[in-house]
């Protein structure tokens, strides 16, 4: 761990951020924290704003939005232009042709920073275009390459808390950043650290409307066209405060399905999320509306995305009456059952079909995909990976790429996209329920054929000083000396698909998956039970017998890894 700085160095490192800070509220905050720091000789709040720098990785930017280098502000937002500026310059084909497609979402100050983006870019020689008003992220996403762009920025945070703000970017092929693009851009970021780097000043270019008209399109092609014979669909959603409800209702009235409702208190973009305490559909409670909503309507689907549409988590009708929702895995495993069903009654493309997810999802999508003849990819998690298979076999049609963290890209999209997936589930859940089968009997039918496959994942905290280092002490040892069992049930191997990645496969077909946060004091643990359904078997009860076995390896799991008092 880095030694606390002096309380001299902190202050001179302070008030020379402060002299070139563009904004007069965050340089004030800063002035005053040096204030009390010299009449108290607390170096704790310098500390905490300028003690550190908000690293760019591979994610781009995300943090605490306030004053100094540790916080979102505008000067971290401009210097981060800076340094995509210089790197589209040096590495990128024609950025001064192509240019930069932004768009920003509804929390706090992203409009202030998405123009200060395109001020610096454009101050580079680099023209911009701004998707006017608070967007989805997939929107911009998708359009940069529609448009041509040699790059996109997207000012969000995602699904974080409202505190937070980000600046996530892709690269001209539609994908997000991955090395060396990321440090490309960190490298020249370092080289601007101590200025204000200067914009045109003048105002942004929007962008064409006709953008929002063909991605609709877009999204209605990968649903199989418009069928007015959808309205007899009822669907439930909410945009959980976020900026997705206009698409998405655009595009599945234009898909034609017309009976859907909102859950009204959280449709219109708001900042603070109001109504849940965490603005991610996967969090206990955040769907509590949208469940109740569906209940109301006797809905046949409910839709959930995040604040800035990029994921969607789906619910649907439980067995024991009203809704559930369904996880990350079971959206996956129906989406993929679906299009590969849809795909075999449409005339033949020639060319084969592909399935990717992620070495943490569920096991299942890989049985799916030999169940059918269909090329399987497993990546790193993050769709900076996951898009990669389709770029690497064009020769491939990428049927569909998910991750259990509720992100799906259907088609060729090269990134997660809530809205157009939405829209293919509501599809599939149509032509199901023309052939009398719903969501519930397409999973029943699925584990029938390959086993019940039940997740359950959570993480164990490792709280105080070095917690970095203690995680990596911990996996390591895991590495080290494997158990040989776990739940009673013996483990047949071990293996690495990265050096923070590590897999446990259990005789039985069971499998965990320990991953250290790189960002959080958190071991992060993905467990799945595989359970035969007997022939004669009816209700859950191989999904009961899995989900018992899932709670001997918690708590074996936690026991094992959770670090001694």
């Amino acid at each position: 761990m880095n030694a606390t700085p002096p309380l001299d160095d902190l202050i001179a490192r302070t008030e020379a951020w402060v002299a070139i800070d563009p904004d007069p509220v965050t340089s004030a905050a800063l002035t005053a924290m040096v204030d009390r720091a010299l009449a108290s000789g607390d170096p704790n709040e310098l500390v905490d704003h300028m003690g550190a720098r908000l690293d760019f990785g591979t994610a781009g930017l995300r943090g605490e939005m306030g004053p100094g280098s540790n916080r979102l502000n505008r000067l971290m937002t401009r210097q981060t232009a800076a340094g995509l500026a210089t790197a589209l310059l040096d590495h990128a084909h024609d950025p001064r042709g192509r240019g930069v497609l932004v768009g920003h979402d509804a929390r706090h100050r992203s409009r202030e920073f998405a123009l200060d983006v395109i001020d610096v870019l454009e101050g580079a020689g680099i023209p911009c275009r701004l998707v006017d008003g608070p967007v989805p992220t997939p929107l911009v996403a998708w359009g940069l390459r529609h448009v041509g762009a040699a790059a996109g920025v997207v000012v969000t945070a995602s699904h974080n808390p409202a505190k937070d703000n980000g600046i996530k970017i892709y690269w001209g092929d539609g994908a997000q950043i991955v090395p060396p693009v990321d440090g490309w851009i960190a490298e020249a970021i370092a080289a601007v650290t101590a200025t204000n780097p200067p914009g045109s000043g003048g105002a942004p270019t929007v962008a064409d409307g006709s953008l929002v008209n063909d991605y609709a399109a877009m999204v209605v092609r990968l649903a199989g066209g418009f069928e007015p014979g959808r309205a007899t669909l009822s669907v439930a959603a909410t945009a959980m405060h976020g900026v997705g409800a206009p698409l998405l209702k655009r595009c599945l009235t234009d898909a034609g399905f017309t009976s859907f409702a909102t859950v009204e208190s959280q449709e219109a973009p708001d900042p603070d999320f109001p109504t849940v305490p965490f603005p991610n559909p996967e969090e206990p409670g955040a769907t509590d509306r949208l469940l109740a909503l569906a209940g109301e309507l006797d809905a046949d689907v409910a839709l959930a995305n995040d604040p800035d549409a990029d994921r969607l988590a789906a619910g649907i009708r439980s067995e024991l009456g009203g809704h559930r929702m369904l996880s990350g895995d079971e959206l996956g495993a129906l989406m993929a059952v679906g299009l590969l069903e849809r795909r075999s009654a449409a005339p033949s493309t020639g060319r084969g079909a592909l399935l990717a997810t992620t070495v943490v999802s569920s096991q299942l999508l890989e049985a799916i995909a030999a169940d059918v003849g269909a090329v399987f990819f497993e990546t790193l998690t993050g769709f900076k990976w996951l898009c990669r298979p389709g770029f690497e076999h064009p020769e491939l049609d990428q049927v569909l790429a998910y991750e259990e963290s509720i992100g799906y890209a259907v088609g060729g999209l090269c990134d997660k996209d809530g809205i157009s997936a939405a829209v293919v589930f509501c599809d599939l859940v149509h032509r199901w329920a023309a052939a009398g089968r719903t969501p519930q009997s397409v999973l029943d039918d699925l584990a029938r054929r390959h086993g019940a496959h039940v997740t359950d994942n959570f993480s164990i905290r490792v709280g105080g000083v070095g917690w970095a280092e203690r995680l990596a002490c911990i996996a390591a040892a895991v590495v080290a000396d494997p158990p040989t069992e776990l739940a009673g049930v013996a483990v047949a191997r071990l293996d690495q698909p990265a050096d923070d990645v590590i897999r446990l496969f259990l005789t039985n077909g069971d499998r965990v998956v320990i991953r250290p946060s790189g960002t959080e004091p958190k071991l992060k643990c993905y467990c799945e039970a595989v359970e035969p359904v007997g022939a004669d078997e009816v209700g859950d009860a191989a999904h009961t017998r899995a989900r018992v076995r899932l709670t001997s390896l918690r708590a074996e799991l936690s026991q094992r890894l959770s670090p001694t008092p």
